[in-house]
């Protein structure tokens, strides 16, 4: 890796984050994030209070990119979420799939003269497998997920928990392009409506509280999960967060199991709305920080 290569990563960081895009760093040379993982966490730093995962850790902070980037020759990964952002992967077709399949390419055009509409023009990039990345903005105060073959097969789009390889990047020795320079357009209403996550039946929710004898921490239990379950979207994680914090001593004193309250959360988190792999991250950094920073039961007011 040349100094300049490196040096053109880095400002292809800088650039992004000039956009508003929320960058963090990939492995050289690839597309998983080189932030560390949950496990190998030392509850130090940015994770102080508790392990912060790499789209919380995104920044648009020219001083953090420098130092990253300083180190070693990162591709530059996008946080679309914290941006603005849903990010449409158009696919190039693999080698297991039938031969008549499609591209992501052709499956776009063919959902757009469904819907009556041209194909948008955006800022688009060209990936290395010979895909396209079409850039789209959200309305204000809209989330929506990530979603992977909901559009078509060999389309998937990254929002809020997706990761984009951002242009500049190369992987295999092949460099994500852009191939329009265009302003990033609103996602059509159309789109907004395919991607916007339907009403979940309503289900009652059975949580199951482990009975250990001790009611102070079977009570706490029960009042968390609750307080879980009934979160209002755009704070369900941090209310997991909390709540699974409030219990924690409890596991640190051996008053309750620690793999019946990570069951008890994981039930709570799906039926607010979160997904299994966000409430089991949650969960476990949680708790991982609460025995960890929990004091002795006669100490504790």
């Amino acid at each position: 890796m040349t100094h300049e290569r490196k040096t053109a990563l880095l400002c292809a960081a800088l650039q992004a984050a000039d956009r508003g895009w929320y960058v963090h760093p990939l492995r050289p040379g690839g597309k998983a994030p080189a932030l560390h993982g949950e496990e190998h966490c030392t509850g130090a730093g940015a994770c102080a209070d508790g392990h912060q995962k790499w789209e919380q850790r995104a920044t648009l902070d020219t001083d953090r990119i420098r130092g990253a980037w300083a180190v070693r020759p990162f591709n530059v990964g996008l946080a679309p979420g914290p941006s603005g952002l849903v990010v449409v992967d158009l696919d190039m077709p693999k080698p297991e799939d039938d031969a008549d399949t499609p591209s992501g390419v052709d499956s776009f055009k063919a959902l757009c003269e469904r819907a009556g509409q041209a194909v948008p023009t955006t800022y688009r990039v060209r990936t290395p497998s010979g895909g396209m990345h079409l850039y789209f903005t959200t309305p204000p105060g809209i989330q929506l997920p990530s979603s992977k073959g909901k559009l078509a097969k060999r389309i998937d789009t990254r929002a809020w928990g997706g990761n984009v390889v951002a242009p500049g990047s190369t992987v295999n020795g092949q460099a994500y392009e852009v191939t329009d320079p265009a302003p990033v357009a609103e996602l059509p209403a159309w789109l907004l409506v395919a991607l916007t996550p339907g009403p979940q039946p309503a289900q009652p929710v059975r949580i199951h509280v482990p009975r250990c004898g001790n009611r102070a921490a079977e009570v706490a239990l029960e009042r968390e999960t609750v307080a879980v379950a009934a979160a209002p979207e755009g704070d369900r994680n941090e209310q997991l967060l909390r709540s699974a914090r409030a219990v924690g001593r409890f596991v640190a004193w051996g008053d309750l199991p620690r793999h019946g309250v990570e069951q008890a959360f994981q039930v709570a988190g799906e039926s607010a709305g979160l997904s299994a792999a966000e409430c089991r991250s949650t969960v476990r950094s949680a708790l991982n920080w609460s025995i960890r920073t929990c004091r002795p039961r006669e100490t504790a007011a």
